[in-house]
């Protein structure tokens, strides 16, 4: 009679962990913006500095630079560290969330925030 019980109780129990995954999710979210990460070009020559949401806070340029016949490879320079800082960024990012993920029996390749 009261067979389908033992059921509503494994799905109470992966409803739960469903809202405790998706309250860590929400502080891991929220900690991004504190995670900064340097991105840099030209053996260090331009630096930018991001948070893990990929927020650019800075660009830090050696003034030996400034000179008008490296304008072109200045503007590189800043692009490639806007690149770089945006990749280490996004494994910031990356690595702060797996940490919601720990201990939790998500298939291979499952990446979230889906």
């Amino acid at each position: 009679m009261l067979k389908g019980l033992g059921q509503l109780g494994d799905m109470a129990k992966i409803m739960k962990q469903a809202q405790e995954m998706q309250n860590r999710m929400g502080e891991a979210q929220a900690r991004l913006g504190d995670i900064e990460v340097t991105g840099e070009a030209g053996a260090g020559l331009v630096r930018v500095t991001a948070t893990a949401t990929g927020q650019v806070k800075g660009v830090a340029i050696d003034p030996s630079l400034f000179t008008a016949d490296e304008k072109e490879v200045v503007e590189d320079l800043i692009v490639a560290a806007i690149q770089d800082a945006q990749a280490r960024a996004a494994a910031a990012a990356q690595t702060e969330m797996a940490k919601v993920t720990e201990g939790l029996d998500l298939p291979p390749g499952m990446k979230l925030p889906f």
